[in-house]
């Protein structure tokens, strides 16, 4: 698989990236058994495979038990400590977390970034995480704050790179404006069902500042992906439909699936984005990986544009 650089770091990834959120199949841990442990393994295995070296976590994805399997895959894996990349975002708390009656919240403090590298550092069994990311955008979020968790976790070593997730971009200069050094990525929602953010600033503020965009459901949860169509009450559905015509007419062009064109017209976009693939399936990994291999052209592309977009241009 082709890599790129992560940000303007020295870091290299896979142009595709593989998110581990659905490794675990469920958000319960308890029910996270043996069974379900090789099943993970399985498909982390079959993302190497396919090339895939940048793996993306999250502290709550099955609860806590995401990152446990990717800690089991290592043990039974060790090489992969020096040939993988890991990301992984702390920030969501959810109701009754961690004593009952307390509120769905975001935390970016100090106390909490820390608290949830130790225990992210320990669940994924590694000295280091490559990438460090603030999920949603805390409304109480202290760029100060933020700055001194991200250099202590610098200076200790635990942390290499850190970015951010579904942050707007004016959150995003805020809490640079404090750091010394550069955030690195912003990971937001990107498909041809969303569309905001090629008109919202989010990817010109990325290629303004060299920052690697991560797409998080770059099928729109399966909407957009090879083999699915709209219900027939579905709301929108002509508009969808429009959509799913426009993929098809170019994946007949590069002789592929809807998947990988979807994904491939997301590759094409200059700020380098890169799209988390989250199917636990292994030939649904492998088939995903062929959209770095597409060339799209310009045409092809505002095509897919144009019926995301549901009107035309100005």
């Amino acid at each position: 698989m082709k890599t790129q650089r992560l940000g303007t770091s020295r870091i290299e990834i896979s142009r595709l990236a593989y998110g581990c959120m659905r490794i675990s199949g469920s958000w319960d841990r308890t029910t996270v058994d043996d069974a379900v442990i090789q099943r993970g393994i399985e498909a982390l295995e079959a993302a190497v495979d396919a090339g895939y070296t940048f793996f993306d976590h999250a502290d709550i994805y099955g609860d806590t038990a995401c990152e446990s399997i990717y800690g089991h895959a290592l043990q039974k894996h060790p090489d992969w400590r020096d040939r993988l990349v890991v990301a992984t975002k702390c920030g969501i708390r959810f109701e009754d977390e961690p004593n009952p009656g307390q509120p769905h919240r975001y935390d970016f403090s100090y106390e909490h970034i820390l608290t949830s590298v130790e225990e992210s550092l320990q669940r994924l069994r590694l000295q280091t995480i490559d990438l460090l990311m603030l999920h949603r955008p805390d409304f109480l979020a202290d760029p100060a704050e933020i700055a001194q968790a991200f250099a202590e976790l610098r200076a200790d070593g635990k942390v290499r790179e850190f970015g951010v997730s579904n942050f707007r971009p004016s959150l995003f200069s805020a809490v640079q404006s404090a750091l010394p050094f550069a955030l690195q990525v912003n990971q937001v929602e990107i498909h041809p069902l969303r569309v905001d953010c090629f008109t919202d600033g989010t990817l010109d503020q990325c290629l303004e500042r060299g920052v690697t965009p991560m797409a998080w459901s770059p099928l729109a949860q399966g909407r957009v992906g090879a083999g699915q169509d709209p219900k027939t009450d579905a709301p929108n559905r002509e508009h969808h439909l429009a959509i799913l015509a426009a993929l098809d007419q170019a994946a007949a062009q590069f002789g592929c699936d809807r998947t990988v064109i979807a994904l491939a017209w997301l590759l094409r976009h200059p700020a380098g984005i890169v799209p988390v693939v989250g199917s636990a399936k292994p030939e649904n990994i492998r088939n995903a990986a062929l959209a770095t291999n597409i060339e799209m052209d310009r045409d092809t592309w505002y095509r897919i544009l144009l019926a995301a977009r549901g009107v035309k241009l100005p």
